[in-house]
């Protein structure tokens, strides 16, 4: 399934909104589209894969899915923060050419699900080169709070380990 909410993502005169999910890493509040959340789960422990990329925590068997696990936190080179009670993990289900996925992204705490009007997100200004930069697919403002809306499928599409689809555990 295409998103289609990119593709006018932050042009002037764009029509409706779209629901996101939004999240905190740090003092900053991230958002995903609603429509790629599976499910939100509180932290448990990852079983480690030798030599996946360094954000790759894992992967966790969820309902006999292998499901790998990114740390946001390492995948945006933020300062790293213990895992605690509040720190969750957002399972996406993604979709491109190697077929559905799912992927989990582990956040400070989850906050809310809001609506975005179209016409309130604006690109995303080219202050970095960085790897995290190709995952923001714009900026948008929510009650006076900058939230920076997140490319679901570009999360993991720079780690080597979540490229292949969910595998099915015995």
């Amino acid at each position: 399934m295409e998103n289609k909410h990119s593709s006018n993502a932050g042009e002037p005169g764009s029509l409706g909104s779209r629901k996101v999910l939004t999240f905190s890493l740090g003092r900053e509040i991230y958002g995903v589209d609603i429509l790629r959340v599976k499910e939100i789960r509180g932290w448990s422990p990852v079983t480690r894969i030798p030599q996946s990329a360094p954000s790759v925590l894992g992967v966790l068997n969820l309902r006999g899915v292998v499901v790998p696990i990114i740390d946001l936190r390492v995948r945006f080179a933020l300062q790293a923060a213990e895992f605690n009670a509040i720190t969750v993990i957002i399972v996406l289900s993604l979709s491109g050419p190697a077929g559905k996925r799912e992927v989990g992204i582990v956040v400070d705490s989850v906050q809310d699900v809001v609506d975005i009007d179209f016409a309130n997100i604006k690109p995303t200004p080219e202050v970095s080169n960085t790897g995290a930069a190709e995952c923001i697919e714009g900026i948008a403002t929510h009650e006076e709070q900058m939230l920076i809306l997140l490319n679901a499928e570009s999360l993991a599409s720079g780690e080597q380990s979540t490229s292949a689809p969910a595998v099915q555990a015995a």
